[in-house]
């Protein structure tokens, strides 16, 4: 767990720093929507995250039943919604 707890505030880090810069160059552009771009900045991690999920089930794994595969695409898709609140929500706080 020590090293999960490494990973996620490498995460939390990279998100903050991540959504700092681009708020930052559209606040110099004089673009004052910013905020729903702030939250979709890091969010967006979320949608690598399903996207590789389904690279991985493409090369990886040999599911052929129809109701296994609505299983992991549809847990793979509320972990990374989830993912995509918290992401997201972080920099808000931050």
């Amino acid at each position: 767990f020590g090293f999960l707890l490494v990973v996620y505030i490498i995460l939390i880090i990279t998100c903050s720093e991540i959504t700092i810069s681009l708020c930052y160059f559209h606040l110099c552009t004089e673009d004052y929507n910013w905020w729903w771009r702030s939250f979709l900045t890091s969010g967006f991690t979320a949608v690598y995250v399903f996207l590789y999920s389904g690279f991985y089930f493409v090369t990886e794994l040999k599911i052929s039943d129809g109701i296994s595969r609505f299983f992991y695409f549809g847990y793979t898709l509320m972990v990374t919604f989830s993912l995509f609140l918290l992401t997201g929500k972080l920099n808000i706080l931050v």
